[in-house]
């Protein structure tokens, strides 16, 4: 957006936040209406098949995209597809556990999204400027034509890669994650001594 488009970085915020809208809309809809029912087998794969598709979507672009027709509608499905996995994957981290062991989850799942995050936005970044540099090489690099082609052939790349990352996700999840309703919690158990109160309390 901002070196293709020339969008300002407001404007950029701004083209961003119909993304973020999809993906708050569907988060509700899967941790309201899905997941109590279906449990994270359905939503989390499904959402992740969303997601890889809004990637590939976005392949599309070129040199002449403009935001409405190259960029609103798959960065929409790719928010959607974020949205209904994230909600339902946190929720399956935490569901069935017993009280005293949910602090632990909850944080054993944000440090592990928070990892997991630095992990894929420096992998990507390394898979696209490996692109660039395969891109440009024995290429007039002072062009901005071939500039122009280079960035948006490294972004492509890394979509796709982002896309097959999903695609294999959606494949795990499908398979380990268990089907049904979510279990109760587990209650917490008070040891029978301290259960009764003899003497002074």
């Amino acid at each position: 957006m901002q070196e293709i488009l020339r969008f300002s970085p407001v404007m950029t915020g701004v083209a961003f936040l119909p993304m973020v809208a999809t993906l708050v809309l569907a988060g509700g809809l899967c941790t309201t209406q899905l997941y109590p029912r279906f449990g994270a087998k359905v939503p989390v794969p499904a959402g992740m098949l969303i997601a890889a598709a809004g990637m590939a979507w976005l392949t599309g672009i070129g040199p002449g995209s403009s935001y409405v027709g190259g960029l609103l509608g798959p960065l929409m499905l790719f928010g959607f597809g974020v949205g209904a996995t994230m909600a339902p994957a946190m929720n399956a981290g935490t569901t069935g556990l017993a009280e005293t062991d949910s602090g632990i989850a909850s944080a054993t799942l944000n440090t592990a999204q928070q990892i997991g995050g630095s992990i894929g936005i420096a992998l990507l970044n390394s898979l696209a400027a490996s692109a660039l540099t395969r891109y440009l090489a024995g290429k007039d690099t002072s062009s901005p034509l071939v500039q122009t082609a280079g960035a948006i052939h490294s972004y492509t790349f890394a979509f796709w890669c982002c896309s097959a990352i999903f695609a294999v996700g959606a494949l795990i999840c499908g398979v380990i994650l268990p089907a049904g309703k979510p279990k109760p919690p587990t209650p917490t158990r008070i040891p029978l001594s301290l259960s009764r109160c003899d003497g002074d309390c």
